[in-house]
């Protein structure tokens, strides 16, 4: 999907070849059995570091702190933002008191500063927020992956 939508907007064409795994991806990339990969950076991280592979962009909006020199590739597409999250839910008529004790307590196990430090390591961010700021991403991350579907014509197999 980052492939997809980086096509759309960079105005270029990629063969997609479809992996079960980013290790087994990222395992054909270092042996130079593909020229490029969309991974997630905790998967990729390492080799970059290596110098088993080049890192050429993130996909997040801003760069990431242990690897500052590595641009954002919204620096050079601009609006081209890719980002992978998770969520916590639960059951819909799940009483609020309960969901608000949950939130609280998820939110502060994300301001941890060992949380924090852990994911930075990996590449990631620790986000919390509120149901509704969840519930908002989830419909904008809808609305967009919606889009790219639609325009590159991606059917369920």
């Amino acid at each position: 999907m980052a492939g997809e939508l980086f096509k759309m907007m960079a105005g270029i064409d990629m063969v997609h070849l479809p992996y079960r795994s980013s290790a087994a991806a990222l395992t054909d990339l270092v042996g130079g059995q593909v020229q490029m990969l969309f991974s997630p950076l905790p998967s990729s991280i390492e080799y970059v570091k290596a110098g088993k592979v080049r890192g050429l962009a993130v996909t997040s909006a801003k760069r990431p702190e242990t690897l500052p020199d590595l641009p954002a590739a919204i620096e050079f597409i601009p609006g081209y933002e890719v980002s992978s999250w998770y969520g916590i839910g639960v059951p819909r008529n799940t009483p609020a008191g309960v969901v608000e004790a949950l939130n609280r307590e998820v939110n502060a196990g994300l301001a941890d500063a060992k949380t924090m430090a852990r994911l930075a390591q990996e590449g990631g961010l620790s986000i919390g927020g509120t149901p509704a700021d969840f519930a908002k991403l989830i419909a904008d991350e809808t609305e967009k992956w919606g889009k790219v579907i639609t325009a590159a014509n991606i059917k369920a197999e």
